[in-house]
């Protein structure tokens, strides 16, 4: 272990230093070699020909198939001046570079010109009757060569290929947060706008009911002010718990159930009071109906009536009838007013487009228009397979 620490600090090191370095490191060792153990008469043109094989190399990572086409020269002139040199590794070298930065094509090109050029090294430098050893040994090194420069280059595009794939999947999954911050939002935005215009008409319906009656009938008076409490404190309520899932120190959200089917008969008692008659009419049981699909129909039937209550005139009654089966929930909330509604009567605002987007998360379709025989009807039906579905895969 003690030995290997200072083999691993070398190769840290090594790691760190810039790949130019390594790039003049081999021509330099080349150049140093030929001019320690050639003969003077011998060392120009030896000394010559390794710079022109060995100084290319610098350039390798720039332009491997012109570095490449540089140095096959140089060993052909080597080759027709017939002088050995140690600096052909360079050949191995720039097409070892030129498999790992070029394509398939080229990596052949490349690898043909260097087996070439090691057939006529070896016709015209090997012993004579020893051709075959020398010729095989410099096949295997060239296309060990080639080999390592492809799976460098396979390599690369590897890690290439995760790496956008990572950045992609990173880009997606912010994506998936926006939209889910996007789609929370708009869903608080529905709740507050149904708990706020709710409540607020009925408290108005309840103060213009309590100042007509305060001379004439004190006690009425005396119970519409009660019931505006009443209604302020369960917007309250209501408000709290539909943004209590924001935090996580909020108990009210657990304290008060989500109001469902079930609270419609208080919801109708709460509309009688603001002085609009409203009758419920639940058929089929609820109890397996999910608690977010009784919410929608909760919401769809409060933000009707809320229509109702702001747009028709003294004397409107309303009619809510709720169909439940094992696969469907069918809403029906109709009124008696005029026909055609007074002027400002037709609903605006985002009353109807939120209806219709709480019931198409359920898969239904929400229609909302004058009835032939007067008055105004709305009528959803959702789709209790979608939410069994979404819940499963969830």
């Amino acid at each position: 272990m003690r030995a290997a620490r200072p083999g691993r600090a070398v190769r840290r090191w090594g790691l760190r230093l810039p790949p130019m370095v390594w790039d003049w490191l081999l021509p330099a060792l080349l150049l140093l070699n030929v001019m320690t153990t050639r003969a003077p008469q011998e060392l120009p043109v030896a000394v010559a020909l390794t710079a022109a094989l060995a100084l290319p190399l610098v350039w390798r990572r720039r332009a491997p198939l012109t570095v490449f086409g540089v140095v096959a020269a140089a060993a052909f002139v080597q080759w027709l001046m017939d002088v050995q040199l140690p600096a052909d590794i360079a050949l191995l070298v720039a097409l070892y570079t030129v498999a790992a930065n070029s394509g398939r094509r080229g990596t052949l090109v490349a690898g043909a010109i260097v087996e070439g050029g090691a057939l006529l090294a070896c016709l015209s430098w090997a012993t004579e009757g020893a051709f075959l050893t020398p010729f095989v040994a410099v096949t295997a090194m060239v296309v060990a060569a080639a080999v390592l420069g492809v799976n460098v280059r396979t390599t690369r595009a590897y890690l290439a290929a995760l790496e956008e794939r990572s950045a992609r999947l990173e880009q997606e999954h912010d994506q998936q947060e926006r939209l889910a911050v996007a789609e929370e939002r708009t869903r608080i935005t529905r709740e507050m706008h149904d708990i706020v215009t709710h409540n607020l008409s009925v408290m108005v319906a309840l103060t213009d009911a309590a100042v007509y009656a305060q001379h004439r009938s004190p006690d009425k008076a005396t119970t519409a002010m009660l019931q505006i409490s009443e209604t302020g404190r369960q917007a309250l309520t209501d408000m709290r718990r539909s943004l209590g899932v924001l935090r996580t120190d909020e108990p009210d959200a657990e304290r008060h159930p989500l109001p469902g089917i079930a609270q419609l008969a208080a919801l109708a008692d709460q509309m009688c009071a603001a002085g609009l008659p409203t009758r419920v009419d639940v058929q089929g049981g609820h109890t397996h109906i999910p608690a977010t699909a009784q919410l929608t129909v909760y919401r769809l039937v409060q933000e009707a009536l809320t229509n109702t209550l702001k747009h028709t005139p003294t004397g409107t009654h309303a009619k809510v009838r709720i169909r439940c089966s094992t696969e469907t929930v069918t809403v029906d909330v109709t009124d008696s007013g005029p026909r055609p509604p007074l002027p400002g009567a037709t609903p605006s605002g985002h009353g109807i487009s939120g209806m219709r987007e709480r019931a198409a998360a359920h898969g239904g379709t929400l229609r909302a228009g004058p009835l032939p025989g007067g008055g105004w009807g709305v009528h959803t039906r959702l789709d209790l397979d979608l939410d069994s579905s979404g819940a499963a895969s969830a």
